[in-house]
């Protein structure tokens, strides 16, 4: 999968046929041999990329952070258990408990660089005629003649529920767009255009 494709991965929804899948995928340009449809997301931003969060999203990762770093000391206690066992090179029950330590790791540090780089956005002020952090965009592809709709987030997109991230090149199109307004995507082979038909707040 390319730099790019997540972008148009983030278009499916749980009810797309193949059909429609491959299709936005050639016309975006990129190949359409069938793959398991997963976002495998990549920790790419800079350390300035500020992410918005509401105060209970907040809250919530930081309660998961708390968790997550409580099961790692479990983790680790169950590391050094299977190394008293003696010869490693031959320690399955040791190599599977190193493997969870570091993929536990890595989501800890993921779930650490976005709350230290979150800012909290009130969806009370923000402003109800515009897609913004947090709105729910219903859309209608001008090329496919079909409607889609989008809830764009700061963080954890979740394809198959349509959450788009506003940091994402569907996201950046939408962004500031008002009912009505046509939406052009740049994508490798061309433009996908989208007309917002309606915006919802939360």
């Amino acid at each position: 999968m390319t730099n790019d494709e997540p972008a148009l991965a983030l278009v499916i929804r749980h009810s797309f046929s193949w059909g429609r899948w491959f299709s936005l995928r050639k016309r975006a340009g990129y190949g359409i041999s069938p793959r398991t449809v997963t976002i495998q997301r990549k920790v790419t931003a800079m350390a300035d990329d500020r992410i918005p969060m509401t105060r209970d999203e907040f809250e919530t990762r930081k309660t998961k952070l708390d968790k997550m770093q409580t099961e790692m000391l479990e983790i680790t206690k169950r590391v050094a258990a299977a190394r008293d066992l003696g010869d490693l090179s031959e320690n399955a029950e040791y190599h599977a408990a190193r493997e969870d330590q570091g993929m536990q790791q890595a989501k800890i540090n993921q779930l650490r660089d976005e709350l230290s780089r979150a800012y909290i956005v009130d969806l009370s002020n923000m402003p109800k005629d515009s897609v913004v952090f947090g709105s729910r965009v219903r859309v209608k592809d001008l090329d496919l003649d079909e409607e889609e709709e989008f809830h764009l987030v700061g963080a954890n997109p979740d394809p198959l529920n349509n959450k788009i991230l506003t940091s994402s090149p569907i996201g950046q199109g939408l962004l500031g767009k008002k009912k009505g307004d046509i939406a052009e995507i740049q994508a490798p082979r061309g433009i996908i255009r989208f007309e917002i038909i309606e915006i919802f707040i939360g």
